[in-house]
């Protein structure tokens, strides 16, 4: 059987290695190289997480993604079936930019169920974050049909919001069911 997948996009500089490599640090087989220059990531990297799942590691869009970017994307998001959901990056000090605002529209023209992670938390005012948070929460709610409502603030750098964010994956991925409060 086809393992079901997660994929991770978000444009270039967005900290989208650095997350995958603090997400699935406990996971040996999903080795991530992050670069000091940013759309370093060219091609799609399939990881298997053990027997349970499949990580899709997308180049990053807007600053240099690569030429082929849209085909390659725009192919395998309609092609997927086993895709389960995609996490969309927005870098938590700028918020959502043009070119985020055209990944939302590709998402939601191709029905793709997603969620929204805010990276880079710990660069951010806290006065800055909580204007993003809501401003991208706002448009959430009116702009968007296909998005979870819950958006995820991380950080990689001090593994704010990590651990969270890893329940969730395995959570969609059925790998982790949902426990009953008492």
């Amino acid at each position: 059987p086809l393992l079901l997948q997660v994929c991770f996009i978000g444009r270039s500089n967005v900290g989208k290695s650095c997350l995958i490599r603090a997400l699935f640090s406990l996971s040996p087989e999903v080795e991530v190289r992050v670069s000091k220059t940013p759309g370093h990531t060219k091609k799609m990297n399939f990881f298997k997480v053990g027997k349970y799942f499949t990580l899709v590691d997308m180049p990053g869009y807007g600053y240099r993604a690569p030429q082929d970017f849209v085909e390659m994307v725009e192919a395998y998001l309609q092609e997927r079936r086993n895709l389960k959901r995609t996490f969309l990056l927005v870098d938590g000090v700028v918020g959502l930019q043009k070119t985020d605002h055209i990944a939302v529209e590709m998402l939601e023209e191709f029905g793709i169920p997603y969620v929204m992670v805010l990276t880079k938390i710990d660069r951010a005012s806290r006065g800055l974050l909580l204007k993003n948070v809501l401003e991208i929460q706002e448009f959430v709610k009116e702009k968007t049909q296909g998005c979870f409502p819950q958006l995820f603030l991380v950080s990689s750098l001090e593994f704010s919001g990590v651990h969270l964010l890893r329940c969730f994956v395995a959570h969609v991925t059925g790998n982790l069911p949902t426990v009953e409060a008492s």
